[in-house]
């Protein structure tokens, strides 16, 4: 009874490992078509999972930082908040915020007759301008994790026919339609398709995930604009 419980606790680890050896051994039996298949869905993967990491420590940057940005701007004064503003780190907020005031002191000196309109939308095309080349900017790179996505099982839906038609190819030579004889090949095309699949899913789960934070980043973007520029006006309705 040890015996058998043993013998049968030992069994998935040699299944396991036959396994392995044998996906690898398909790997390397594979024609030269499937393994260069194989060679651009494995670099694919590796520059996506390289840009899935840039990109979590760049967003996660950007929400640390941006905290402490919008507590300063919603308690602090606006020339104040620019006069620290290089103790904050850069983020998207930081530097919109840094465009809007910028433009709204060349139009301060700029300014000859107190009594002209104050060209408030200036500031605003400013600030949108600044937050349209933050947002270009975050989503750099993300093309690429969607063309991956996108493309990688139609690469292993082609190693995979191309694995077949070897195997067909296998048994009319032979003249032998048996499992052995089909195994190889099918094995061979079925490692494509698990490429593909498995380059595509991390790339469009990251690539979904990135841009609903750049939509939410964006639309925070827009909140202080809006605010920047409520700010203005009431102050010139005052004066």
């Amino acid at each position: 009874m040890v015996s058998f419980t043993l013998a049968a606790a030992a069994m998935p680890v040699t299944t396991a490992g036959m396994f392995d050896t044998e996906v690898f051994k398909h790997v390397l039996l594979a024609g030269p078509i499937v393994k260069l298949i194989l060679v651009m869905l494995v670099l694919s993967s590796v520059i996506s999972w390289a840009i899935i990491f840039m990109k979590f420590k760049l967003f996660k940057g950007i929400e640390n930082s941006q905290a402490g940005f919008r507590k300063a701007f919603a308690e602090s004064k606006m020339s104040a908040l620019y006069e620290q503003i290089d103790t904050f780190e850069r983020t998207p907020m930081s530097e919109v915020f840094r465009r809007g005031y910028v433009e709204l002191t060349r139009i301060q000196r700029g300014r000859t007759e107190p009594g002209a309109p104050f060209p408030v939308e200036n500031i605003n095309r400013a600030m949108r301008i600044a937050s349209n080349e933050e947002i270009e900017q975050m989503e750099s790179y993300l093309p690429y994790l969607a063309t991956v996505g996108s493309a990688s099982p139609f690469i292993g839906l082609f190693g995979t026919v191309w694995g077949i038609m070897n195997a067909f190819t296998g048994i009319a030579a032979s003249g032998n339609a048996t499992l052995s004889t089909v195994a190889p090949g099918i094995a061979e095309a079925l490692v494509a398709t698990a490429a593909g699949l498995a380059a595509a899913i991390p790339s469009v789960m990251a690539y979904n995930y990135f841009v609903n934070r750049v939509r939410l980043i964006a639309t925070t973007l827009d909140g202080m604009t809006a605010d920047f520029v409520n700010l203005i006006e009431r102050k010139i309705d005052r004066n």
